[in-house]
């Protein structure tokens, strides 16, 4: 079972550190800008985590019912169910696309900076907006993927984009001067790169199993088959539970940008960096997640209660294991990971009195990230939300009690901004806690 684990979790950690990787080149680039760029950058990439974490469940909710049908060998419902995920991700984008000034107007309402960090944060969103229907359509493609157990395609369709990626940026900043602008053009180009290679896998994949299933491939029929109310109405019970999950997760890291940037624009600068750590750790995590999602949706559908058990078993060791490299990693080697994304001496000395925190990220946010693929895989929805709705509720609760506790004339950034990571660590903590405590019920029980 390790062997069937690691099979299906290394590709997906190499697919997933390629978006950190990404996400660390262009703030390797934009920090030797300045640190308004810096602060740009944590905005407006901020702004589309607000936007695509609440359609994640284009891929999670896709990848968790695909898996289900491989495992009961229903390849007829797998590829209903690939064309019930994409039509609503183009649907999706096509909205996003018409209602970007209103989204542009909102989020200026939500995020503080000064003048400049505003104006470079829309021009990076006015550019990278136009990503939409490819960036959506590969949540659908790489959930798919996932769920017919097979890790390797998205994994070589994320090195292929994100090479593009780095490769545009690079050009578009350093040798033509575009600026952010630049970084987020590299940023479209790559997605729709990474979109077409995608459906040309999508393509081969459907071929492959063309001979095991009865549905018509014509585009209307298929389209017909896949889409009566009947057959999208647990799709959307079940999604619809993802995106309000999904809604809570994009609200607490949202405010934690906004907070950040209404504590100083220094803090904010601060704090996009130290969020390099999480997002290092959570991508790589999420490779052993995906991987449960395959392996419980799989063993539901076949009705195999071992396998099952052993497979969340053992993904618990790995997560263990990964948190003790992590916890040592950056305690021995953080500040020369830090200078990695920047060379501003103010926003380096500025962190490093908050570098404590990156210790504590990889105890607290383990069982998070597991726990989430499980029960994904599981498709047990409701429990994901309420254990998300409660978690994020202690978030706000410790960050305002924490601002209730103190003198009312307390000014200084430092205190404020620990305040903002203590809370932020009890929620990743509860979310794991408490989906362990319901995992018989709705776990277990399914089969």
């Amino acid at each position: 079972m390790n062997r069937r684990i690691l099979s299906l979790a290394l590709p997906n950690i190499i697919t997933n550190i390629t978006v950190p990787l990404l996400g660390m080149v262009d703030m390797a680039i934009v920090g030797r800008l300045s640190a308004s760029h810096i602060g740009a950058i944590a905005i407006g990439t901020q702004i589309f985590n607000l936007i695509y974490w609440n359609f994640g469940f284009l891929r999670m909710g896709t990848s968790g019912f695909t898996a289900q049908a491989y495992g009961a060998n229903n390849f007829d419902e797998a590829v209903r169910i690939f064309v019930r995920a994409i039509t609503i991700a183009l649907s999706v984008a096509l909205a996003l696309i018409l209602l970007q000034w209103p989204i542009s107007r909102l989020t200026l309402l939500i995020f503080k900076g000064g003048p400049e960090v505003l104006q470079l944060a829309m021009a990076y969103f006015f550019v990278r907006i136009w990503a939409a229907p490819a960036t959506l359509g590969l949540y659908a493609v790489k959930g798919w993927f996932i769920g017919m157990q097979n890790s390797r395609l998205p994994m070589w369709i994320a090195i292929f984009l994100n090479c593009v990626n780095i490769a545009s940026s690079l050009v578009f900043v350093l040798l033509l001067h575009w600026g952010i602008r630049g970084v987020a053009l590299g940023t479209v180009i790559a997605q729709y790169s990474g979109f077409a290679v995608g459906l040309g896998f999508l393509y081969r994949e459907m071929k492959r199993i063309k001979p095991r299933t009865t549905l018509s491939f014509r585009l209307l029929p298929l389209l017909k088959e896949s889409l009566p109310w009947h057959s999208l109405k647990p799709f959307f019970q079940v999604n619809g539970d993802i995106f309000l999950r999904t809604v809570c997760l994009a609200t607490v890291f949202t405010f934690i940008t906004a907070a950040s940037s209404r504590i100083s624009p220094q803090v904010l600068a601060i704090d996009a960096l130290l969020m390099q750590f999480f997002t290092l750790f959570s991508y790589i995590m999420d490779g052993f997640a995906y991987a449960g999602e395959s392996l419980v949706g799989r063993y539901i559908g076949a009705r195999d209660s071992h396998s099952l058990r052993l497979t969340v078993k053992l993904l618990m060791r790995w997560g263990l294991a990964l948190t003790i490299l992590f916890t040592a990693a950056y305690a021995i080697g953080g500040e020369w990971i830090l200078r990695l994304f920047s060379d501003q001496p103010d926003v380096i000395n500025g962190t490093m009195q908050y570098l404590f925190w990156t210790l504590i990220i990889p105890i607290c946010g383990f069982a998070a990230f597991l726990f989430d693929g499980i029960y994904v895989g599981a498709t047990a929805s409701r429990t994901m939300l309420i254990c998300m709705i409660i978690a994020s509720l202690s978030f706000f609760g410790v960050y305002y009690l924490g601002k209730l506790l103190l003198p009312i004339h307390t000014t200084d950034p430092f205190i404020w901004n620990n305040i903002l990571w203590t809370a932020f660590m009890v929620y990743l903590a509860l979310r794991g806690i408490l989906q362990a405590l319901y995992l018989k019920k709705s776990i277990y029980s399914r089969i």
